[in-house]
């Protein structure tokens, strides 16, 4: 039982001092809890000595700490395409953990997952390179707001499952399961919009080093 305690433990990322009294409990809801302190109230507690407790090591998350070595990609074009910074970095952790390496079962590459299509329209060479793939990834996702009016969810969506699939289903979030869970999970980790968007971001078009047109916004007029 004590093996089981300590290993619950390092689950929940408890820090555990030398010598310490585990003590467990159900509160209100019937939710099991387990703390190094014993509760105020008055409930049954069940209380379990943890020796040479110094010993056990515990985990953090470690994906947002990844993410800060992106955070000048994504401020910079953020600034750059008039999309919340939190919105980008969201979208990146949900899509790759901040991993540069990703590569999906359905061939979308890099820190933003983009797909083949989508890394060709934007001049992308090395999608697995993190300041092309951030620089693609973003300028999408703000053309995908313009063509939802700024509508976060539906570009969500799209990001997702497709402008396609959006559209079909009349301009709202498609009705599968994952497209609906990836929106909810973003929206929890950036939040809503406080206010529209109060800049224009200006469209027009750059060439590529083999002079190939490729779509590009900024909130600078030309």
């Amino acid at each position: 039982m004590l093996n089981r305690i300590a290993i619950t433990l390092l689950l929940l990322g408890l820090s555990v001092p030398a010598r310490a009294q585990i003590y467990s409990w159900r509160d209100t809801n019937g939710n099991l809890v387990l703390s190094n302190r014993r509760p105020v109230a008055t409930l049954p507690v069940t209380s379990y000595a943890v020796p040479k407790a110094q010993g056990l090591r515990v985990t953090r998350p470690a994906v947002a700490e990844r993410g800060r070595a992106y955070d000048d990609l994504i401020g910079e074009h953020s600034r750059l395409h008039g999309v919340r910074p939190d919105l980008v970095r969201a979208v990146m952790q949900v899509e790759s953990g901040f991993d540069p390496s990703a590569r999906s079962p359905k061939g979308a590459m890099g820190l933003m997952q983009l797909m083949p299509a989508t890394a060709k329209q934007y001049g992308v060479r090395n999608a697995f390179n993190p300041a092309e793939n951030v620089r693609a990834g973003v300028a999408y996702l703000r053309g995908l707001l313009d063509r939802y009016q700024n509508n976060e969810e539906l570009a969500l969506a799209a990001y997702n499952a497709g402008p396609g699939a959006v559209d079909k289903h009349g301009q709202t979030v498609p009705p599968y399961r994952e497209t609906r869970s990836y929106v909810a999970r973003i929206n929890q980790m950036a939040g809503r919009a406080a206010t529209p968007r109060d800049q224009t971001i200006v469209k027009g078009t750059d060439l590529t080093a083999d002079g190939r047109a490729i779509p590009s916004y900024s909130n600078l007029k030309h």
